[in-house]
């Protein structure tokens, strides 16, 4: 129940952000129209009207185009973000509070390998200097404070005990439903109604594999987390 309503939480915050930067959007582009009109209407550029009037068009659509595509990146890599944080300060918790190496070796193991695939899914948003900075620094810092909470813990934890299991229960289920509905709704339904792929029957199934294969190898994770 918990990872469904994670779930439709995510797509509500996903739809809210789509909404809230394509009105932004909208309101930049009737700006830069308007100024476009008056300067079409200024008398030095009264002869140039007509010769650039029928380029106008296409090239406004591309960019417009191009604009959608990257804004809808930038969500997707923020939500994605938001997700990969909550799991990360969970595995960070889990690896801080426990004191048996059998916990601790297959966390180490897991979390380079996780890590660096959340973070690849990140990297293709074109975000300005500032919000790279800010989110490679939540990206990093997650874990580090999630270790240092169980550290913190470890004392008054007990990970075997019923309340402690079913925090993480609780906690594991809602990361799982924001992370399930990137990867189904943001990233793979993205990836697999693309043209390129539904034109090409060979790119179609070498995709499906590749897709069965990482979720069996992700799944095979969980015998050691």
């Amino acid at each position: 129940m918990l990872a469904m309503a994670a779930s439709i939480g995510t797509l509500m915050v996903d739809v809210f952000a789509t909404s809230h930067f394509r009105r932004t959007q909208k309101g930049n582009a009737s700006d830069e129209e308007r100024t476009r009109e008056n300067e079409n209407h200024l008398p030095i550029h009264t002869h140039a009207t007509h010769g650039h009037g029928h380029a106008h068009g296409p090239v406004s659509t591309l960019h417009h185009s191009d604009s959608a595509q990257l804004l809808r990146q930038r969500i997707v890599s923020q939500v994605l973000e938001l997700g990969i944080l909550v799991h990360s300060v969970i595995i960070g918790i889990s690896l801080g509070a426990s004191e048996s190496p059998k916990t601790i070796k297959p966390l180490v193991a897991a979390l380079p390998f996780h890590q660096f695939f959340e973070g690849m899914g990140l990297a293709d948003a074109k975000f300005n200097c500032r919000a790279v900075t800010l989110m490679v620094l939540f990206f990093s810092l997650t874990t580090p404070v999630g270790i240092a909470i169980g550290i913190g813990i470890t004392n008054i934890y007990d990970e075997s005990s019923p309340t402690a299991l079913i925090v993480e229960g609780l906690l594991n289920a809602a990361s799982a439903g924001i992370l399930i509905y990137m990867a189904l709704v943001d990233l793979l339904a993205a990836d697999f109604m693309n043209p390129k792929l539904q034109n090409n029957g060979l790119l179609q199934v070498g995709a499906s594999v590749s897709l069965l294969l990482g979720a069996t190898m992700m799944s095979l994770l969980a015998i050691w987390a």
